[in-house]
C-alpha cells in the first residue's frame, strides 16, 4: 500500500485554484459531477500523478475546519525564494525558521483560503525527500514545546 494523494473540500473553487497555482501546483484535470460538485486534480511540475485533489461541493456550504486535520507538508528546494515568490503573489507565509535541532529542516507556514495549514519545508542538503525516523529524534524540544508551537501556528 501507499498514499496516493490528499483531498480537500473547498468553499470557493476559483479562489482556491488561484492560491494553489501561486504555490506552484498545476491542474492535471477536473471532473464535473451530476450533483454540481467539481473535482480538480493538481500536481507540482515534475509530478506525473496528482498529489492534491480539490473537492468543490457547493451544496455542502462553506468549509468548517475541525480539530482533526493538522497540516499538509510541501517540500521546496529554496525556502527563501519560495517565501519571496508567495509574498509577491500576495500570499505571505510566516518568517522561515528552523524549529528542530541545528542542521534540521527550515520551515515556513501558510494557510489556504479555507484555513488549511501548509508547512513549506526545505530539507538540508543530502537529506532524503520526506520525513525519516531520525527526524523525530529531537532532544532539544519536548512534546509540550511542540504542542505550544502548534497552538501558535508554527
Amino acid at each position: 500500500m501507499k498514499t496516493l494523494h490528499t483531498a480537500y473540500r473547498v468553499t470557493d473553487l476559483d479562489t482556491s485554484l488561484d492560491f494553489y497555482r501561486a504555490l506552484g501546483y498545476r491542474e492535471l484535470g477536473r471532473g464535473d459531477l451530476v450533483d454540481g460538485s467539481v473535482l480538480v486534480v493538481l500536481a507540482f511540475p515534475g509530478e506525473e500523478l496528482g498529489s492534491l485533489e480539490l473537492v468543490y461541493r457547493p451544496a455542502d456550504g462553506p468549509v468548517e475546519l475541525g480539530t482533526g486535520f493538522h497540516h499538509l507538508v510541501v517540500q521546496v528546494h529554496d525556502l527563501e525564494a519560495s517565501v519571496a515568490a508567495l509574498t509577491i503573489a500576495g500570499l505571505p507565509p510566516s518568517v522561515p525558521e528552523r524549529p528542530g535541532r541545528p542542521g534540521g529542516p527550515r520551515t515556513a507556514w501558510i494557510a489556504d483560503p479555507d484555513g488549511y495549514r501548509i508547512e513549506l519545508v526545505e530539507w538540508p542538503r543530502g537529506h532524503p525527500d520526506g520525513i525519516t525516523a531520525d527526524d523525530l529524534t529531537d532532544v532539544d524540544r519536548t512534546a509540550d514545546d511542540r504542542t505550544a508551537d502548534d497552538r501558535a501556528g508554527r
